[in-house]
């Protein structure tokens, strides 16, 4: 198979599409890129509001669509070098309440993409999760066996640590099955038809614009890091899922869009590869991460109406319903892409969270003392 280089001195721009380009993740994407004129981005999504600010710049095309509607999708894909898929339904109190949707949305739907790519020979940057590895070995050890801190049994290794999910019934499961089964997908249609692709595996990336405050531009339960938030902006209590025993890797986003942007400009290094993408040193508990986000809140907010932020224990059945399960411990082992792509994360948890947390309270706080006074 041919390797696609792209040189960007050249004069001719690199054309891209990013499905998904109005999210979290592709709001960043494009402010990074936007001014460069060496790219020519096309972009879909069904929402617009958080890229509002750049659908004027002269070498980005923007389709307010969704990516069912084939023949958008067909031609959008047909014209571009490099396509970036980061369309995805990934709310964790969503798998238990519809996991139809959940499945669809993160494998029937995204196949169409793998399959036009392939067909048009044309190389795939696909944004999977790292919800993929589910459980990790250290799990099904004795609780008090020291092997559980063992990296051997807990550090997760693109190309060799099993993917260990769990039962059916457990609905929980329906993201990260449909997710691992789109992967298999991509990979099956580089070994028989030779379309090139990079996967990337987020380990919990946080930042501006990631997720949102219910009751003021969303419903329902947003993931961890807007559930807190919404409990301090509302001076209640932050809910810890099963005590908040689970340990996760938070990573910053702009650390997350270098790493993108290095599997996009090292075709020869990244192609046909998986990547970790997570800052292991960021590894915090969920009980000590509430913790940590309340200092925090009081240090930005220290005016804020005399509350003592508490803490909640609930069940995950309480909190997400009925076959809910997960995974104890996500910590990536990142070597491949410290190797291939010359990557290293360097903004440490506080750094991150402070931003976070102080991003959410500038937007949003105003907000809720209007709906608190009305």
């Amino acid at each position: 198979m041919v390797m696609q280089n792209f040189n960007l001195e050249k004069n001719t721009p690199v054309k891209l599409l990013v499905l998904g380009c109005g999210g979290f993740i592709g709001s960043h994407f494009l402010e990074r890129i936007i001014n460069d004129q060496s790219w020519k981005i096309t972009g879909i999504d069904t929402h617009s509001a958080k890229i509002s600010h750049l659908l004027s710049a002269e070498n980005f095309t923007f389709f307010q669509s969704d990516i069912q509607d084939t023949e958008l999708l067909k031609n959008c894909i047909a014209s571009s070098d490099i396509v970036i898929s980061l369309a995805a339904l990934c709310n964790p109190a969503q798998y238990t309440t519809i996991p139809v949707d959940v499945i669809e949305s993160n494998f029937t739907i995204p196949l169409k993409t793998v399959e036009l790519c392939s067909k048009h020979k044309k190389r795939l940057v696909h944004f999977s999760t790292s919800e993929v590895y589910g459980k990790t070995l250290a799990n099904f050890l004795p609780q008090n066996s020291p092997q559980k801190e063992d990296p051997y049994y807990y550090l997760l290794n693109e190309d060799t640590t099993p993917l260990l999910m769990g039962p059916v019934r457990s609905q929980r499961w329906c993201y990260a099955s449909a997710k691992q089964l789109l992967e298999r997908a991509i990979f099956a249609h580089s070994f028989e038809y030779g379309l090139p692709y990079t996967i990337v595996r987020p380990f919990n990336f946080i930042g501006p614009r990631m997720d949102y405050i219910p009751g003021i531009d969303g419903s329902g339960t947003p993931r961890v890091i807007a559930c807190f938030m919404n409990a301090l902006l509302s001076s209640t209590s932050l809910r810890l899922v099963n005590g908040g025993k689970n340990r996760r890797v938070f990573t910053y986003i702009d650390d997350a869009i270098d790493a993108l942007i290095a599997i996009i400009k090292r075709p020869e290094n990244s192609q046909n590869q998986i990547f970790n993408i997570g800052n292991p040193a960021n590894e915090i508990s969920i009980s000590e991460l509430a913790t940590r986000m309340i200092e925090i809140y009081t240090d930005i907010n220290p005016v804020s109406r005399p509350v003592k932020y508490g803490l909640q224990n609930v069940s995950a059945e309480e909190f997400y319903g009925c076959g809910y399960d997960d995974s104890d411990r996500r910590v990536p082992d990142i070597s491949k892409a410290e190797k291939l792509l010359q990557w290293r994360p360097s903004i440490d948890l506080d750094t991150a969270l402070n931003k976070t947390v102080q991003w959410y309270y500038q937007e949003y706080n105003q907000r809720k003392e209007h709906i608190r006074a009305g």
